[in-house]
């Protein structure tokens, strides 16, 4: 019975040890066409798309210069936050999107929205699951420093369950680990 046990002990082991830990994974450079903005690959951004991009106001302050658009086709167009790799910090770059939908919320206290967050398909299911809500909670409590009303926001994690793009390379993994904030109510 003793050496059932241990052998028991031994394969469960063994099955754990084979699984690669998702924070040891290798970055593989994207080669071909450029899919992918480089700053969500961690690259630099090249001087003709550095025009382009969003300027982040000081915390609290959104100017009217803002590169979100506040106009109804500027809030349904620009409706996900892109993280790193296992984390769930909010980018700056993510500041005036979320500042928008922010300021359109608390001036339209009848709209609601869910925000779900997912994870690409490195990790386990419970760790993705985990990760997910917190990218949701944080994205919520974001909208919530900008006068939304707790009422009007929820949270749904999706984990890896609901990729935006199957593959398994980094332009997959970069499109899939975010946070969508989906207007339940449409006019």
């Amino acid at each position: 019975m003793r050496a059932l046990f241990v052998i028991a002990i031994a394969a469960l082991l063994s099955a754990c040890a084979s699984k690669e830990d998702p924070s040891r994974i290798r970055q593989i450079a994207q080669d071909g066409a450029l899919r992918v903005h480089p700053g969500l690959l961690g690259q630099p951004v090249p001087p003709e798309l550095q025009a382009l991009a969003v300027v982040s106001p000081a915390p609290g302050a959104v100017s009217e210069a803002s590169a979100m658009r506040m106009d109804e086709q500027g809030l349904r167009t620009q409706r996900s936050v892109y993280f790193d790799l296992n984390k769930a910090d909010i980018k700056a770059d993510y500041a005036s999107v979320l500042a928008a939908h922010g300021q359109f919320l608390a001036r339209n206290p009848q709209r609601r929205v869910r925000v779900e967050g997912h994870a690409d398909e490195r990790g386990s299911p419970a760790y993705n699951q985990r990760l997910g809500l917190k990218r949701a909670q944080n994205v919520r409590a974001t909208l919530l420093g900008h006068g939304v009303q707790a009422a009007q926001i929820s949270v749904k994690s999706w984990g890896k369950s609901k990729p935006k793009l199957t593959g398994r390379n980094e332009e997959a993994w970069a499109e899939n680990r975010r946070a969508d904030i989906v207007y339940e109510k449409e006019d």
